[in-house]
């Protein structure tokens, strides 16, 4: 499989066993993070966006691979995509740039699936 078959499978296969468990707290952590994301004072691109450059400045690159396949599906150019992790390397520094180049490849291999 490739990159994003991987991710994807392997991220479900987890949550699936973690939404198993007994643990309350996870649960609410869960919904509270789908819940930020739905549509409301800002659009659901900008809150991909702003998920994808904290995700790249907190060097996460399970986040950010999320926050790609995220903004691939709610329609972000390749351009917008670009111009955010810009933002986000020049926040972080270039200690952001090894996850930078991760995110690069796995964009390019969303944007072939």
């Amino acid at each position: 499989m490739g990159l994003v078959e991987d991710f994807n499978a392997y991220r479900s296969k987890m949550n699936d066993k973690i939404m198993d468990s007994d643990s309350l707290i996870i649960k609410r952590i869960f919904n509270l993070d789908t819940n930020a994301y739905t549509e409301g004072h800002l659009d659901l691109k900008s809150k991909e966006l702003i998920g994808l450059t904290c995700s790249l400045v907190l060097r996460c690159d399970d986040c950010v691979k999320y926050h790609l396949g995220k903004s691939k599906e709610v329609g972000l150019t390749t351009e917008q995509v670009q111009e955010a992790m810009g933002i986000a390397t020049l926040i972080g520094g270039t200690i952001v740039i090894p996850h930078l180049r991760r995110a690069f490849e796995y964009w390019e291999e969303l944007n072939h699936v």
